[in-house]
């Protein structure tokens, strides 16, 4: 009913698949909406020669990793099956290329994308990246409720974008579809919709309910009402199998059920249960929740103890589901014995959200373990939190495992739990305790003369060098470190090693510091060590970053934040965001760096020390705003924060922006005590340019500093449009001070542009602009100022190359930034994009300023600032 559109949509997938063009369909819609019914209906249209492959999430505590993949290809038994039961997430990626390239056109399903486990989510995301080299129709749905919205679901669907891709969002039915489908039941049409809000299952199971019932039952009436009319036995039957929220392939049914089994067939004759793909399930999800929780907990739980049984009398159970099963039932051995196995299946696949589920499960219970099994289980929890940017939790729970090791008295594993644990410290932000922790390792280590252990503690120190500024001491021990690492098999140390070789290579201005960075992420992904390729992303973009390498940070950047969200990386994610949000800075789009940093800031609870990343970007853009005290607020306590970490990109970041400050507020106190300390600090050669811009804004602020010129080499090829418009206030031009002031109204520069207009007054300059505070409302439409930039330059009908060249950006950014207009304005083209701009008065009296005007230098005539 109502639903012929979006089936005929799909069918014209089909058409499409036919001639060669691969495409997805993402299918959203409300519990009830009908989205399996829909998929269903179009399955049964498809010829014969069309293959159909379907498997479906499971809302269990923890998912089993790649578990919709292994229902979907079970019946394949190709490589791609063999991969997928193997775990090898190296060999699902590459094999589900293969397995969907071949001759024959298939349809692949994938329902319930939120309940997905991360590793399913990240082949989904390869095989959508990959859709011209495959023969597929990719259909996968998912319910657009933001509280069932996980990250990696967020990663995924904003990923699935262009041509190949459509999206389908199912509406309630409507009052005249309910009255068609209530017409001779006697039932009030009307009431049924306003009860059901058009919610199809809801006016499914309404009408479905007894006959000559005046007033409408609610649906959790409707559903019970229904198993209730089941004879005993076949009754029972159902709401044991209500306990079991995934598929259950027959042969399973029948050892669960025992003689109760046969009584399933009324319960699929009334429609409450459906046989499909070999597998009894309830004919929707919304049934079984109701049936379930309607019964008491005591028989509950002793449902689910009877799942466990069954499950642990199968020899293929899934260690998850038997750990969801035994944490309804409240089994503490069976918890004890299957959660650190599912956990460390579900991490080894890159689903670390899954892995941290299943330790959460068993740690109630930890102390039923002898402390040999213990530590490591709590050393395996603490790194799984560290993942999580859950930093505190991770250094309490680090610190536990380091003291169950001493008790069990083995050296080699307590020195790996204590550079962990050194780990979690210095992510926390308490970088002594992580200097010392890793120095009582490294003496502990000197005395076993272990090729391995001395391989892992030489790269945790070197680590710890680069981080504190060692540089040239970390630069004389990491390749040592390497080419033990190397020889003890350790492909995740040699990644490490050659990261931080490269960062503290590029910091002394060496140039080899970015070839080994891009060594230290190829060799990682290579080996499959997601941890390290994380860690090589963050590196990577601060070095392009601090060195202005803007396309190929803007590359860095893109599959940095892709991979991290996919493995669930979350602080190494936060460390990638805080630099698109520099960029987008750097670019002159504070609005998307504000935005960005408050949305890190909203969803992490534990920032530890990447707060000293995040807090400068806030604060510059409060400074140039005019929020000043809100700015100083946050960099008192980002600059003291950055000298406890001993942090030398948090004493950059915040240095910076508390040097802008001291200008526009004119405290040439605080901008001579930031001079003064930053002067008793070594800074590294190839981080010069980078303090030259903190010395700039110092000696503007009129303290005593190096020339930043001297500092820098002079260039002005560092600086976006607010920080040339800056310079040009201060050339000693009234000309050019006027031009600087049009650049600052149009970036929103209330503070810098406002302190101009008093100095232009001061001199008695005439004509001087006036601010324009009155905008177009962009922000309803989620635009940016650098979007209403870029539609101006559509108007004029330019390529992305010459936007890109016109505001000196990559052309990639500009792809990027017409995409997202082309979304948020709901247009089908760049001309319907600017004719819609038109119409919504967002085009009106905010034309951008090019960069190349503000780059013209006239002659200095009277000192300005």
């Amino acid at each position: 009913m109502e639903r012929e559109a979006v089936i005929d949509r799909m069918l014209d997938a089909v058409r499409k698949l036919r001639t060669g063009c691969s495409s997805v369909v993402v299918l959203s819609g409300e519990a009830g909406m009908g989205k399996t019914s829909v998929v269903r209906a179009f399955v049964d249209r498809l010829d014969a020669d069309i293959r159909v492959l379907w498997g479906g999430c499971d809302d269990l505590l923890a998912p089993p990793a790649l578990g919709p993949l292994r229902e979907a290809f079970r019946a394949t038994d190709g490589a791609l099956n063999h991969a997928i039961d193997g775990g090898d997430m190296r060999k699902v990626l590459l094999e589900s290329v293969g397995e969907l390239s071949g001759s024959r056109p298939t349809v692949l399903v994938l329902e319930d994308l939120h309940w997905a486990d991360d590793a399913t989510i990240d082949v989904i995301r390869y095989i959508a990246r990959r859709l011209d080299r495959l023969n597929l129709l990719l259909i996968v749905t998912f319910r657009p409720d933001g509280r069932e919205l996980r990250p990696p679901l967020r990663a995924l669907l904003g990923a699935i974008t262009g041509s190949s891709a459509q999206r389908v969002a199912l509406e309630p039915l409507s009052l005249d579809a309910v009255r068609s489908l209530a017409c001779g039941s006697g039932r009030d049409a009307d009431g049924v919709h306003a009860l059901t809000a058009g919610n199809p299952f809801y006016v499914a199971e309404v009408l479905a309910g007894p006959e000559g019932t005046a007033t409408p039952l609610t649906v959790v009436d409707a559903v019970l009402t229904r198993v209730l009319d089941l004879p005993p036995g076949c009754r029972d039957a159902v709401e044991q199998m209500s306990v079991v929220p995934w598929p259950v392939d027959l042969t399973f049914a029948e050892r669960l059920l025992g003689e109760r089994f046969h009584s399933l067939a009324e319960a699929e004759e009334r429609g409450v249960l459906e046989i499909r793909s070999g597998a009894v399930r309830f004919r929707h999800e919304i049934a079984r929740r109701v049936i379930e929780e309607a019964i008491p907990q005591i028989r509950r739980i002793a449902m689910n103890r009877a799942v466990v049984a069954a499950l642990l009398a199968a020899a293929d159970a899934d260690p998850a589901a038997i750990v969801h099963h035994a944490v309804e039932a409240s089994d503490t051995d069976v918890i004890l014995k299957f959660a650190p196995v599912a956990a460390r299946r579900a991490a080894r696949a890159g689903s670390h959200g899954q892995a941290l589920t299943c330790l959460e499960a068993v740690v109630p219970y930890v102390d039923r373990l002898a402390v040999a099994d213990r530590a490591p289980l709590l050393d395996a929890y603490a790194w799984e939190l560290h993942i999580a940017h859950r930093f505190t939790d991770a250094v309490k729970v680090g610190e536990q495992a380091v003291g169950l090791r001493e008790e069990v008295g083995e050296a080699t594993p307590l020195i790996e739990t204590l550079l962990r644990l050194s780990r979690h410290q210095y992510m926390f932000g308490d970088t002594p305790g992580a200097l010392a922790t890793v120095e009582r390792a490294v003496e502990l280590s000197e005395p076993l003369r272990s090729p391995a252990v001395r391989a892992v503690t030489l790269a945790y120190r070197g680590m710890m060098l680069v981080q504190t500024g060692q540089l040239d001491e970390a630069v004389a021990m990491l390749p040592q470190a390497r080419q033990i690492a190397a020889q003890a098999g350790r492909t995740d140390l040699v990644s490490l090693c050659l990261n931080y070789l490269g960062v503290a290579l590029t910091d002394l201005g060496d140039s080899r510091g970015v070839p080994y960075l891009r060594e230290a992420l190829n060799t990682a992904l290579g080996s499959g060590d997601h941890e390290s390729a994380a860690r090589a992303y963050t590196n990577l973009a601060e070095v392009l970053f601090r060195h202005d390498l803007y396309e190929d940070l803007e590359t860095c950047l893109d599959e940095g934040r892709r991979f991290t969200h996919e493995h669930g990386f979350w602080s190494h994610f936060y460390g990638l965001e805080t630099h698109q949000a520099q960029l987008s800075l750097r670019l002159g789009d504070w609005d998307d760096a504000r935005r960005r940093v408050q949305e890190l800031e909203d969803s992490v609870r534990q920032p530890g020390m990447l707060a000293v990343y995040s807090m400068p970007i806030n604060a510059r853009i409060q400074v140039r705003r005019g929020n000043l005290q809100t700015a100083h607020d946050l960099l008192s306590v980002a600059w003291q924060r950055a000298w406890q970490q001993q942090s030398l990109v948090g004493i950059l970041y915040s240095g910076l922006a508390y040097a802008e400050w001291t200008w526009l507020t004119g405290r040439r106190d605080v901008a001579q005590q930031i001079g003064d300390r930053l002067s008793q600090y070594a800074v590294p050669r190839g981080l010069i340019p980078s303090f030259a811009e903190v010395n700039r804004y110092l000696s503007l602020a009129g303290a005593m500093v190096e020339s930043p010129a001297t500092a820098s080499g002079g260039g002005s090829e560092r600086l976006d449009p607010y920080e040339r418009a800056a310079q040009l206030a201060t050339s000693g031009s009234v000309a050019q001070a006027v031009q600087a002031l049009n650049v600052l109204d149009a970036n929103g520069a209330k503070a810098a542009a406002d302190d101009l207009r008093r100095q232009l007054r001061r001199l008695g300059v005439e004509s001087i602009p006036r601010s324009s505070r009155t905008r177009p409302d962009s922000n309803r439409y989620g635009l940016t100022r650098r979007h209403i930039e870029v539609l101006h330059l559509l108007e004029k009908d330019l390529t992305n190359a010459e936007i890109a060249k016109q505001l000196v950006v990559s052309v990639r950014t500009v792809d990027h930034h017409v995409s997202a207009i082309l979304n948020r304005l709901g247009a089908a083209s760049r001309k319907d994009a600017v004719s819609r701009a038109a119409a919504l008065g967002l085009l009106v009296g905010s034309t951008p300023v090019a960069r190349s005007q503000i780059e013209q230098s006239g002659p200095s005539i009277v000192s300005v600032g």
